[in-house]
């Protein structure tokens, strides 16, 4: 089985910490490659530098709409997108958050549009975080007509507002919430949507899986996660795994494909 989270922050700890035996823990079980985004300009040198020393990692680099940013840290992104590092391919983790009460989402959505206007430059598909804030999103990217669109990370919703994503050409992104029964309106859009609108990911060290609770989530339970996912599906494993990878593939191009076979 070959499997590629999408979404692991891999540059905290413990990962951090204890990398090398990390890396093998997540090869040896069969994740093929992990994605890691950046959340602010102060994690750009970070995940660039694990997706130098590693083959199996890839890196987006964004700002993260719950922390705070300066304007220039925009123009440092713009640097590194133009730098042209052959293991980025995608800007994130960007988007928009409704469930912290202080943080201004004028702010946000100032930072989310100028990233996504980055994303139509240098034409990088986007990794986006979307908490309470699915109706502003889409609507934010609806006006950004992206040519290489992007992926909703950890979806959290119903149905409806998945296909909204999809209907633009969005991947909905997939992790522990389905391995929750008390989801079930999460868990049912997600057993209804065009499988290939499907990724994996798992969001470590965050979004514990069901029975994980209070341990740090990691990127080889995105094995987890896909055997969730086949028991919502009414195709086969082999097909839900042979899409998956191929969208994956498909919206980030720059991963070598060679060490994904």
């Amino acid at each position: 089985m070959m499997l590629i989270d999408t979404h692991c922050h891999f540059d905290a700890p413990p990962f951090i910490d204890e990398l090398a035996s990390s890396v093998q823990r997540f090869e040896q079980a069969g994740v093929s490659s992990i994605i890691v985004p950046a959340v602010a300009s102060q994690n750009f040198s970070i995940v660039l530098e694990l997706a130098k020393l590693y083959p199996s990692i890839y890196c987006a680099l964004g700002l993260h709409p719950i922390y705070t940013h300066q304007k220039n840290d925009l123009e440092l992104l713009a640097i590194q997108l133009n730098a042209h590092h052959d293991k980025v391919i995608a800007i994130g983790e960007i988007g928009l958050d409704g469930f912290i009460d202080h943080i201004d989402i004028r702010e946000q959505t100032f930072f989310l549009t100028a990233q996504l206007d980055l994303a139509k430059q240098y034409h990088f598909p986007v990794i986006l975080h979307s908490r309470r804030a699915n109706a502003l999103l889409h609507n934010e990217l609806k006006k950004a007509k992206l040519p290489a669109v992007g992926v909703i990370h950890g979806f959290a919703g119903s149905y409806e507002e998945a296909m909204q994503f999809v209907r633009l050409g969005y991947y909905i992104g997939v992790g522990g919430v389905i391995t929750y029964s008390r989801a079930n309106k999460t868990r049912q859009a997600i057993s209804r949507i065009p499988l290939s609108s499907i990724l994996l990911e798992t969001d470590a060290p965050d979004m514990p899986l069901n029975g994980l609770q209070g341990q740090a989530n990691r990127p080889e339970n995105i094995i987890k996660v896909f055997e969730e996912l086949t028991k919502l599906r009414v195709e086969a494993p082999s097909q839900i795994l042979n899409t998956i990878l191929t969208n994956t593939l498909t919206l980030f191009s720059r991963i070598n494909t060679m060490k994904v076979v």
